[in-house]
């Protein structure tokens, strides 16, 4: 199509339109420009589980948006580490926060190709906000990174995020319980965490998370696990859970009242917020 071919001259440095990305399949959830067919492939297998499947990616993003406008507004924290950035769209970390406090300092990670091509300096639009080139599944990396120490005081409470990121994690099925407990040891106590993650509700809409799974998995993406609320809450090791704890991302403080039902995706994807004591 000539769309296609309009997208795949543009293709920058470094990047692989023949190979799906996390962050342009995102994009392409999210209904942005920074994709190619390969990414849409992935929407378009998804969406065969279930149609609504791009509500997967408007209920992280809206959970993202609101438990950062929480923190930045009632935590008195002025500094987040973002894992997992994602190619930029509206609403990003930093803006919603700095609306808030100008002066908070946002760190984002990512070593996507695609976000490194198109997102930095997005990403790095004010002398506030700041970009690292890491991979977030390596926690020791991130947390002795020379940028990364250099802009976040560990020494003070901070906000660390994984909107979206560990479902992607490809190895053994335990092990991203395991990072989120290095990253936690390392934050200072009045640190908070927020976290969202594709999740099985263990009840009717098993079948279809589990279909969104397998179709996930086996797409050129080759990731997107849904977890059980138990599982997610591991995610949060020793933290003292935000009301009303992991929840559904569309329960997690709505913004008005519910005049519709949620669809199964809606239904499928899960979030919170902890504090370390």
């Amino acid at each position: 199509m000539p769309e296609a071919a309009t997208r795949t001259e543009r293709v920058p440095v470094g990047v692989d339109p023949t190979r799906a990305s996390i962050a342009r399949v995102y994009d392409a959830f999210l209904l942005g420009k920074d994709n190619y067919e390969i990414d849409r492939e992935v929407l378009h297998k998804v969406q065969q589980a279930a149609p609504e499947a791009q509500d997967l990616a408007f209920e992280n993003r809206g959970f993202l948006i609101r438990a950062c406008r929480f923190l930045a507004s009632q935590t008195g924290i002025t500094q987040f580490l973002d894992l997992g950035s994602g190619l930029p769209t509206a609403e990003n970390t930093h803006q919603v926060v700095q609306r808030i406090n100008p002066e908070t300092k946002v760190v984002y990670v990512d070593n996507d190709p695609v976000v490194l091509a198109h997102g930095r300096a997005l990403l790095e639009e004010n002398e506030h906000t700041h970009f690292v080139a890491e991979d977030i599944f390596e926690p020791q990396r991130i947390l002795q990174n020379e940028v990364v120490r250099e802009h976040i005081d560990f020494t003070q409470p901070l906000v660390l995020l994984q909107m979206g990121t560990l479902h992607h994690f490809k190895g053994d099925h335990d092990r991203p319980a395991e990072i989120m407990r290095e990253y936690v040891d390392a934050l200072p106590s009045g640190s908070f965490v927020g976290l969202s993650h594709f999740s099985d509700p263990e009840n009717e809409d098993s079948a279809t998370a589990r279909r969104m799974e397998d179709f996930f998995v086996h797409s050129p993406m080759g990731s997107g696990t849904f977890r059980t609320h138990k599982e997610i809450e591991a995610l949060f090791p020793g933290l003292e859970m935000v009301e009303p704890g992991v929840t559904l991302c569309a329960d997690w403080w709505p913004d008005g009242p519910r005049l519709k039902e949620l669809n199964v995706a809606q239904r499928t994807i899960s979030g919170g917020v902890g504090r370390k004591p």
